[in-house]
């Protein structure tokens, strides 16, 4: 496969991880082992750096917050959407959920995910109550330490955090595709308030 250009090795490589996920899915559903066993999947593939070059999948323009979103690989009808995301440092989103299940694995940066959960019934619409329970740092294999990654089933609550001084390039792949899903929320974890989630701007910037 070496002797291939980038893009065919790149793709070879999307398509065969992808159809293992594919397998997972099948086999066992969506739980927190599947999930698991999907992010190993995405961790080996983020591994492979040299396939996901910066000056390919560069960040907005530097000191410029929001991100560049590349469409990678997606199925028939949305599904197992894999993007790369590539983030400049002081970016933070709401805490938000996703109503699919997602994945996230690291290929350069750092994120720090912060996860919470509710502590109301969840029986009013429009109000929340929530409890921060963890936090995970996405971040790459360094030597012999091996990458950490995110796996969210469709109803956890996340916010996203990219600190220090270098971009970020992530993987992140959705059991449907961002701009499918029309249902997500915000949480404010201070005013308790719930509001859709950035339902107008989830098609990908580039596709490759």
């Amino acid at each position: 496969m070496l002797d291939q250009p980038l893009a065919a090795r790149r793709a070879q490589a999307v398509a065969e991880t992808v159809g293992r996920v594919r397998a997972i899915e099948a086999a066992q559903g969506v739980t927190r082992a599947s999930l698991d066993a999907i992010m190993a999947e995405l961790q080996a593939l983020a591994a492979q750096d040299d396939l996901f070059p910066s000056a390919e999948f560069p960040p907005p323009p530097a000191g410029e917050k929001g991100s560049r979103r590349y469409l990678l690989q997606e199925d028939p009808g949305g599904r197992f959407a894999l993007y790369m995301l590539a983030l400049n440092p002081g970016n933070e989103t709401k805490p938000h959920d996703h109503t699919t299940w997602a994945v996230v694995t690291a290929v350069a940066g750092e994120e720090v995910n912060h996860v919470y959960a509710r502590t109301d019934d969840g029986s009013d619409p429009d109000r929340c109550q929530l409890k921060k329970v963890r936090e995970v740092v996405v971040k790459p294999a360094q030597g012999s330490q091996p990458g950490t990654g995110i796996a969210l089933m469709p109803e956890d609550i996340h916010s996203i955090h990219t600190l220090g001084t270098t971009p970020t390039r992530h993987l992140h792949m959705y059991g449907l595709a961002l701009e499918k899903l029309d249902d997500r929320k915000a949480f404010d974890p201070e005013t308790g308030e719930v509001k859709p989630y950035n339902r107008n701007f989830m098609a990908a910037t580039v596709n490759r």
